[in-house]
């Protein structure tokens, strides 16, 4: 039987080119734990993210400021900043240790191909 709890089930992106924001999340996702459900969906088996290609143009609004991922430990966070180093991405900070959030907080935040701000942080110490 399916015991349900209360979470995020999924989150949908729309992006302006679906081929370049898959070929970028399916790495970034193999690095930090999510596996791929079909071309477009990526899961934890608790939270699903999917992406649409739209026709739209990007406006900034009001709304989530950006997306954390959690890393299980330290070096994943390391391996995404490698990563990114490999791409035409910017990177806004990081790799860097955010001890004022919690100690241990290990993070790196940048845009993704359409603009989003994505950030992945090991965060051992963190409550939730």
């Amino acid at each position: 039987m399916n015991t349900l709890r209360a979470g995020i089930h999924h989150i949908e992106f729309w992006v302006a080119n679906l081929e370049e924001s898959i070929l970028f999340y399916n790495k970034l996702f193999s690095i930090i734990g999510w596996r791929k459900l079909n071309e477009v969906a990526y899961s934890t088996g608790e939270s699903e993210i999917y992406f649409k290609e739209v026709n739209e143009e990007i406006v900034r609004t009001l709304g989530p400021r950006h997306i954390c991922y959690q890393a299980i430990h330290r070096g994943v966070v390391d391996e995404v900043a490698e990563f990114l180093a490999s791409t035409k991405v910017k990177i806004i900070r990081g790799p860097i240790e955010m001890n004022h959030y919690s100690d241990g907080y290990y993070t790196i935040d940048f845009y993704d191909p359409n603009g989003f701000i994505v950030e992945v942080a090991y965060t051992p110490n963190a409550d939730m």
